[in-house]
């Protein structure tokens, strides 16, 4: 069983930055792809952001793509997302997310590609 604990996220004006961490506890979380999702009220949770569990291969939403970064820092078991030039559309409720399979070098972009959630974690970005 994994535990993915985000930490708090914050309100922000358009064009601030902001940084998200996942502390990740469990079985083998180290080796495990790792991704951020967000959601909004009356809509689907999206990918924003994917790692393999190397770091080689990240993959990001189109809508965040030149702004946010995906990291992790396995020895600490977490995931980051930088988010720079924040825009009143990234507001919404931020979530980790991580696979069961281990050792995986490939990135996920569906809700259904992950097994354990964090609780979330929220942005509001003001114009």
């Amino acid at each position: 069983q994994v535990s993915l604990t985000e930490s708090a996220g914050g309100s922000v004006q358009a064009g601030d930055s902001l940084r998200l961490s996942c502390a990740a506890s469990g079985r083998s979380v180290g080796s495990r792809t790792k991704a951020w999702f967000r959601q909004t009220p009356g809509k689907e949770r999206e990918i924003v952001a994917a790692i393999s569990w190397t770091g080689r291969y990240t993959y990001y939403a189109d809508s965040v793509k030149g702004r946010f970064t995906i990291s992790r820092d396995n020895a600490q078991n977490s995931v980051s997302l930088q988010m720079n030039s924040l825009l009143p559309e990234d507001t919404a409720d931020y979530y980790c997310a991580a696979r069961s399979g281990s050792y995986e070098e490939s990135v996920y972009s569906r809700m259904n590609d992950y097994d354990s959630w964090g609780q979330g974690t929220r942005v509001i970005v003001s114009s």
